[in-house]
Formats: structure tokens, C-alpha cells, sequence
């Protein structure tokens, strides 16, 4: 019961609500105060198999413009025990022997949907990424070839055309177990496929070492000033002519970074948290280190400190 202002009683009385009605009753005189009132209360209803269960679910899940029926189709549930009811056993039974167009498109989008968690990318990746192997799948051409490592390259494309890439080691990591050179093979097969259905290239974006470094300091447990000084670094290298993979200029940069602070990182350790092998970064180091005084920001480090940095 609540207080209400009853216009016959012409004071504030209790009044009752009427769930069934939707009308709210002056407990005094019996006026109806209001008719056909919204209940904004959950309406949840349990739709789990036994009644214990807290199941507030209410709603199917969302559609899925890629399947051919929305992904809005009924799926009959396995009876529970040795209770189920045999009639619903049957019925599902029956309907996995029916021919479901779907299944392996659901099985595809269900292994991204897992990749991408592991790897903890937004939803427009796995979506975009969904999309590239529906394309590939209506060409009919996936028969024979690795599942996992074309799964893991339209991932891999999502990610590029999505401005937020990462590397082949990374998706490697979450492929079920294809390998870094059945993956490469997987992408280029699959941009031949979308350009043959375009008719033109297929845009993947381009890679810049600022792309992975905010990631990589933050695997590496570096302070924010530290990472500002590093992003700054990263931009002033792209001045110059460093002919290294973005990810080799991303990690020698941080190298660079950390030995100028008090809390210096271990090759070994910058090695692991960017995937880049520890000659690969000593390597890409000697290539900055020429331009070293004009790629470290000038209020991070002086002019002496640059100096007694090892030379390569």
C-alpha cells in the first residue's frame, strides 16, 4: 500500500492497486484514482527446464541478418534426467536429423565469437569478421581447407579494416592450433576470393607502430607518463625511413623508452609482452639509433641522458 491524495476523502489515504484492473482504489471511499496504470515492474518469467532455476530470461536472442532465417528459428531443448519427457527427446531428436542450411555458418560465427573474447575485441570486429566468411562461404570454396586458420584470417582482416589490428602472433594464439604459415595462406586466399566477387582490391588499412603501443605498455605495466613519452616516440619515428615491421619499430621504441626511466624493462621481458624475438628488437634499436635525439621527446629525456644510452 502507498499514500495518495483521494479527492472525495479530500485528504491523503492509503490506497490499493489492483494488479488484475490496473486501477489504483482509495482505501477509505473506494474512488478509483486511476484506471489502466502502467506496471513498470520486471515482467520476467522463468523459461528453464526445472523451476528452481533463476532463468529471468524472457527473449529470444537477437537476429542475425547473415542466416537464413534471422537466426530466429525454435530449437527444442534436451529433457533433463531420467523426468524429460520422451516426447520432447524425440522432437529434438528429429530436428538435428532435419537439414539445418545454417549449422555451419552457426558453428563459424560461434568459434569467432570465442576468438574474439578470448582476445577481448568489440563486437563491430567479430561482426565485421562474421560478415567476411559469409562472403567466403557463398562462394562455396571453403570445402578442404583449414576451418580454424580461415576463421583466424577473417579476424585478422576484420581487425586491419577496423583500424584496430593485431598481430599475426596474437590471432595465432587464439586459432585453435593453425599455424602462423596456414593462416597467412588462409588471409591471402580470402582477399582473392572477396576481390574476384568485387571485382577490385579489398582495403585492409595500413598498420602503424602507434597501433600496438598503448597495448604492449600496458602488458608491460608502465606508467602513464612513460607511455605518453613512448606514444610521442613512436609518432616521430614514422619521419624516417625505418625499414622494419611496425611491430619491431613498436617494440625497439619502448626499449628505447624504458632504459631512459627508473624503471627499466629487460629485453626478455619487452620480448614476450610484444611477440617480437629479442635479435629482431636489437636489430630495429640499431636502426633508431641514429635518429634517437630527434624521436625521444625533449621533456622526457636531456641531451646527456641520449648519451649514455649503450650504442648498438
Amino acid at each position: 500500500m502507498s499514500d495518495a491524495f483521494c479527492s472525495d476523502c479530500k485528504k491523503n489515504t492509503e490506497v490499493v492497486f489492483d494488479h488484475s484492473a490496473g486501477d489504483m482504489v482509495c482505501s477509505e471511499c473506494g474512488l478509483v484514482l486511476e484506471s489502466h496504470s502502467i506496471d513498470e515492474t520486471s515482467e520476467w518469467r522463468t523459461f528453464a527446464n526445472e523451476s528452481g532455476d533463476n532463468d529471468p530470461v524472457r527473449v529470444g536472442g537477437p537476429s542475425n541478418p547473415l542466416l537464413t532465417d534471422g537466426g530466429l528459428s525454435t530449437v527444442i531443448a534436451k529433457p533433463n534426467g531420467a523426468s524429460g519427457d520422451f516426447l520432447s527427446g524425440s522432437l529434438g531428436r528429429w530436428q538435428n536429423r532435419g537439414s539445418n542450411p545454417d549449422r555451419s555458418l552457426i558453428l563459424a560465427f560461434k568459434t569467432i565469437a570465442t576468438m574474439s573474447d578470448r582476445l577481448g575485441l568489440v563486437a563491430t570486429i567479430k561482426d565485421r569478421a562474421n560478415e567476411i566468411y559469409k562472403k567466403v562461404e557463398d562462394q562455396k570454396s571453403t570445402r578442404g581447407r583449414n576451418q580454424d586458420a580461415l576463421l583466424a584470417a577473417c579476424l585478422y582482416i576484420a581487425c586491419r579494416q577496423e583500424d584496430k589490428p593485431r598481430t599475426v602472433k596474437e590471432i595465432c594464439s587464439v586459432a585453435n592450433g593453425a599455424t602462423k604459415k596456414e593462416i597467412g595462406r588462409a588471409k591471402e586466399y580470402i582477399l582473392k576470393q572477396l576481390e574476384a566477387e568485387k571485382g577490385q582490391s579489398v582495403e585492409m588499412g595500413t598498420i602503424h607502430a602507434g597501433d600496438f603501443m598503448r597495448r604492449f605498455c600496458s602488458n608491460l605495466g608502465m606508467t602513464n607518463q612513460v607511455v605518453k613519452a613512448a606514444q610521442e616516440a613512436v609518432q616521430k619515428s614514422e619521419e624516417f625511413d625505418i625499414r622494419r615491421s611496425p611491430v619491431s619499430i613498436a617494440a625497439a621504441v619502448i626499449y628505447i623508452i624504458t632504459q631512459l626511466s627508473d624503471e627499466k624493462k629487460l629485453l626478455r621481458d619487452i620480448s614476450n609482452a610484444t611477440g617480437v624475438a629479442e635479435g629482431t628488437i636489437r636489430n630495429s634499436y640499431k636502426d633508431l639509433y641514429p635518429h634517437i635525439s630527434k624521436i625521444v621527446p625533449s621533456w622526457y629525456a636531456k641531451e646527456e641522458d641520449l648519451r649514455n644510452l649503450c650504442s648498438p
